[in-house]
């Protein structure tokens, strides 16, 4: 059993994306070529935001954004403490101190009460000046962006929605990398719309923006790309991984999302009453890049783990410490006390197989033996 099957996902398009991919070596434009731009408006479409700037990958999307918003020392970028190390990564890569905010329960997304807790801190001290709110929409489900973005009004913040695991989510029908001023997607592999490498994207409503991402993705460029006119990256999506994302795309839409919607169902129905199951408030829609599933104990957990691997059944655990806890960071100072729901999760939380092409048999399975094992273990 595979925790992410990309192998039966390439066997049901395998037609499709070898003639994509076959397009692109006939033509021959490897870098920038139409299917690049063909996917951007695609995306932008699906999306419902004016403009999809694609670049190397999720990283360098956010990296991008809070460059072209002039983001450097002095400046406090607020991020969730339980999400993946390049959110926070990039705020200090940019100069900026990012300020860890401790994140719902049941969501596992940033708690506003908790943001605007550490915004009010942060300006009372006085030491780094508030500039930008980062929420992740985390395991596929989007952050509570309608909170966010009052409280991102009420203390004048720009706010970009961190939605590498969140595409094909969406509030109130409202989809995911349409919230805040901006908003990246990351197209690793194991996400919800992945590629065969890394790939990313930027999407927003404002033009200028637009135009200076575009500058700053290809080494600053003006009229051209020798026309050098600010320091940028290099930063751009190659025209195969564009061509394998559009067959994707089709995928995504036509059905991989009801797929993975049908499985949290199942697995809902044959584990509830054993471990606490995945929590989608009304009105929000998962993509479910991970299905996770909360213990009783770090002990419990990472028996339950062993008892999962040996019955050949992959399991991972998101994420083992929180981002206040992580070396890289050990120059800043932490109160325990602001992240006690963060450090109980990274204690309790473990993530089950999960993606389209999971059959049914396959979630009996995993459901009997995570069953087996809590049943055990209560006795």
């Amino acid at each position: 059993m595979q925790f992410r099957d990309l192998q039966a996902q390439y066997q049901t398009y395998k037609h499709e994306i070898d003639s994509a991919i076959q397009s692109v070596l006939f033509h021959s434009n490897y870098i920038e070529g139409r299917e690049v731009k063909e996917l951007e408006k695609r995306l932008a479409n699906y999306v419902g935001v004016k403009h999809c700037i694609t670049c190397a990958n999720g990283t360098e999307a956010m990296t991008l954004v809070l460059m072209a918003w002039g983001i450097g020392e002095g400046d406090a970028i607020f991020v969730p403490d339980l999400t993946f190390f390049s959110t926070g990564e990039v705020v200090s890569y940019c100069g900026a101190t990012p300020v860890f905010v401790d994140v719902c329960k049941d969501t596992f997304n940033m708690d506003p009460t908790q943001l605007e807790k550490a915004i009010v801190k942060t300006l009372k001290e006085g030491k780094v000046t508030p500039k930008v709110i980062i929420p992740v929409d985390l395991f596929g489900l989007p952050a509570d962006h309608l909170e966010i973005e009052r409280i991102a009004k009420k203390y004048n913040l720009l706010v970009l929605e961190d939605a590498a695991q969140g595409f094909g989510g969406n509030i109130h029908g409202k989809r995911a990398c349409s919230f805040g001023d901006a908003a990246t997607t990351s197209f690793f592999p194991a996400k919800p719309l992945g590629c065969y490498g890394d790939g990313g994207a930027i999407f927003t409503d404002d033009d200028e923006l637009a135009e200076l991402l575009k500058s700053l993705k290809v080494h600053g460029k003006g009229e051209s790309k020798y026309d050098n006119i600010r320091i940028g990256l290099n930063s751009r999506l190659d025209t195969i991984q564009a061509a394998i994302l559009q067959v994707k795309l089709d995928a995504l839409i036509q059905h991989e999302l009801d797929d993975v919607n049908r499985i949290y169902q199942l697995y809902n129905e044959k584990l509830s009453g054993m471990v606490d199951t995945p929590a989608i408030p009304d009105g929000f829609f998962s993509s479910f890049a991970q299905y996770t599933i909360k213990l009783k104990s770090r002990e419990q957990r990472d028996q339950l783990q062993q008892h999962l691997n040996k019955n050949g059944i992959p399991s991972i655990v998101y994420y083992v410490n929180p981002m206040h806890k992580q070396k890289a960071f050990v120059h800043l100072q932490f109160n325990e006390e602001d992240f006690q729901v963060t450090n109980e999760l990274c204690d309790c939380v473990l993530s089950l197989p999960m993606h389209p092409y999971l059959k049914e048999t396959d979630v009996e399975l995993v459901a009997k033996v995570v069953s087996d094992y809590i049943k055990k273990s209560n006795l």
